[in-house]
């Protein structure tokens, strides 16, 4: 189902609720795995107080219900799919908050699956104080990520390209 063009602040936080990345995308669609977001090539995010950044290219996001990873599908980059641990993300009118766990799942243009920033994820759990429970989820849903890209199973599969070139069409 196609939602329309409105507007959704992706709003990335750091634990406990330290900002993060943020940036717009809007409104493309809700099916059973989640709501799809898209940006253009030329998005502005920021992350904290660091300098914006612009994307590269057009992007679509998934934003599951109650599930501890969001993922990310670029049109053309070196990363096809980028998907980042996370708590469950949290719906405010048109703003979608999470919070980032550090780890990783990526999946390239090659099909090459592996998990990025570990390093930062076993810092975090000292510095930040990560539960116990929220690390062990973090881990799981990481391996479960990594398992699906590395099967094929949606929504990282063929369903995401149909997000794509519906974005690619709204995009002109």
């Amino acid at each position: 189902m196609i939602l329309g063009d409105g507007e959704v602040h992706v709003d990335f936080r750091k634990w406990p609720d330290t900002i993060h990345w943020q940036f717009r995308m809007r409104r493309l669609g809700e099916d059973e795995h989640g709501i799809w977001l898209w940006a253009p090539a030329g998005t502005v995010a920021r992350r904290a107080q660091e300098p914006p950044k612009r994307f590269g290219y057009l992007t679509v996001k998934v934003v599951p219900r109650d599930r501890w990873w969001t993922a990310i599908f670029n049109d053309g980059a070196s990363h096809r799919v980028y998907v980042d641990i996370i708590t469950p993300a949290e719906w405010s009118g048109d703003t979608v908050t999470m919070i980032d766990l550090d780890l990783d799942v990526v999946c390239t243009q090659r099909g090459d699956v592996f998990v990025e920033d570990e390093d930062e994820f076993l810092e975090h759990q000292v510095t930040l104080g990560y539960p116990d429970d929220v690390v062990a989820r973090a881990r799981t849903t990481a391996a479960q990520v990594a398992q699906a890209l590395e099967g094929g199973h949606e929504p990282f599969a063929g369903l995401a390209d149909a997000w794509l070139e519906a974005a690619r069409s709204l995009d002109g």
